[in-house]
């Protein structure tokens, strides 16, 4: 540490302390804070920690093979299916959530009792549980609409239920964009749209981009809403009409029999490592449209 530094954060800290003595009660909740933070993290490493201990030494070449049978229980077909349904379900909900959180961000009067209606059946949306999402997509993709068990059917169901979080995520980033951008855009000459697409919307991209993480967190981790919408056949997908096993799903299943615990872990080994790798990407390419 830079010794021109430390007097000042000495000094910072003697202030802390002074504070705290003075109001226990602020005391008291900074231990609460620091309790709540340290119990977090080491949750979460735990939980880390285990799937990684219990799931690398059941990792082998049998579980990567082309075809699924019940001797080498396979996870490929799987790894196919998660990747297929996470952009199609992306490509659904993406585009639809970002455009209609521009129209409340930049186009909607303020005021507005269908901007608040919005708003307000969005967060609602969130917080119903997925397995009323998969009864929904069942009724209406698969047999209202004779889609049957597809990837398609389990797409739009996870479109639906990853809709609300691009929209109140995209909206909360196109608001935190200073409006200064938006006046010095406009003093320039340009017109709304490309005012949008040019500037505010690269200036919100790591907000968007948030969102988008937090879609494919659930999209790739859902098994209830898959199980009635998309089915649990564990083969490469001839097909958007194909029915179709993610990890998740596989996950599940191989748990559920009681016959392969081990390749269960190894299965949420791969999950994990999918998850860490989609999120790296995703803030690789947020910094770069940052910094360009």
């Amino acid at each position: 540490m830079d010794e021109a530094l430390q007097p000042i954060n000495v000094q910072t800290g003697k202030q802390r302390l002074k504070s705290y003595s003075g109001n226990p009660f602020s005391l008291i909740l900074a231990v609460l804070v620091g309790v709540s933070a340290l119990i977090t993290v080491l949750t979460l490493v735990f939980i880390v920690g285990y799937i990684l201990i219990k799931g690398i030494p059941n990792l082998n070449l049998d579980l990567f093979q082309l075809e699924y049978n019940s001797e080498n229980v396979s996870m490929f077909p799987s790894i196919i299916n998660t990747i297929c349904m996470t952009v199609l379900s992306l490509v659904i909900a993406g585009p639809l959530g970002i455009l209609a959180a521009v129209y409340l961000v930049e186009y909607a009067k303020k005021g507005n009792k269908l901007v608040s209606i919005v708003r307000i059946t969005a967060e609602t949306l969130t917080g119903i549980p997925s397995i009323v999402y998969g009864l929904f997509g069942m009724l209406f993709f698969v047999t209202t609409l004779h889609w049957g068990f597809s990837m398609l059917a389990g797409a739009f169901t996870l479109a639906i239920m990853v809709l609300p979080v691009i929209m109140r995520t995209t909206e909360e980033a196109l608001m935190s964009v200073p409006d200064m951008y938006r006046e010095a855009s406009f003093g320039l000459g340009a017109g709304k749209l490309r005012t949008i697409f040019v500037v505010i919307l690269p200036s919100a991209v790591p907000g968007i981009l948030s969102g988008v993480i937090l879609s494919v967190g659930r999209i790739v981790g859902e098994t209830a809403a898959l199980m009635y919408t998309a089915g649990t056949v564990a083969e490469l997908p001839k097909s958007i009409m194909s029915s179709t096993r993610t990890l998740s799903v596989h996950m599940y299943t191989l748990a559920s029999e009681g016959l392969y615990i081990d390749q269960a872990y190894a299965t949420a080994v791969v999950l994990l490592f999918i998850v860490l790798l989609i999120n790296w990407i995703s803030g690789r390419i947020a910094r770069k449209i940052k910094k360009g």
